[in-house]
């Protein structure tokens, strides 16, 4: 095997590798979110990170453990709820990528599951020492309003959002 070859055979695997590992966080959101691991939620994302939620805007590790152990949350693991990621739209480049999904928040209602929310997920993450980390992750409601779907599309397109 040339050296170019293993080159560029090092270079696929390390990009196979980066889209599953950015995969495995994105999915482990869910898991932990619903199992109420303020801290293990909160180290998905950079110190510094943003969790920029339609109504909702969380800057940093400790607004993000604080979500996950408010009362509201606590209820709503209390009463039923599955954070479904769907699967991912993933664009490394380098130290950075870029990655879209869509998710649904179902909840146990009344004896039966009702979707609670339909969001785009738009992510930017950053490799660091530890690995990857979520930089910002927006997520808008899917109910028709522009914004939402141009996540989407500039996600796929490896693009940053505009906000």
């Amino acid at each position: 095997m040339t050296e170019d070859r293993l080159a560029a055979l090092e270079t696929r695997l390390r990009q196979l590798e980066d889209e599953r590992d950015i995969a495995r966080l994105m999915a482990s959101y869910g898991p932990l979110v619903d199992s109420g691991a303020a801290e293990e939620v909160a180290a998905l994302w950079e110190p510094d990170g943003v969790y920029d939620i339609d109504e909702v805007y969380l800057a940093g590790r400790e607004q993000i453990r604080a979500m996950v152990r408010s009362s509201a949350h606590q209820g709503w693991i209390r009463g039923g709820c599955a954070h479904v990621v769907g699967p991912p739209h993933i664009t490394v480049d380098g130290d950075e990528a870029v990655a879209v999904c869509h998710s649904l928040m179902v909840v146990h209602e009344e004896g039966r599951y009702v979707v609670r929310r339909a969001t785009a997920n738009h992510w930017r993450l950053r490799r660091g020492e530890t690995g990857w980390q979520v930089t910002t992750r927006t997520n808008r409601i899917l109910d028709g309003r522009p914004e939402s779907p141009e996540l989407l599309a500039t996600g796929v397109r490896g693009e940053e959002t505009r906000s």
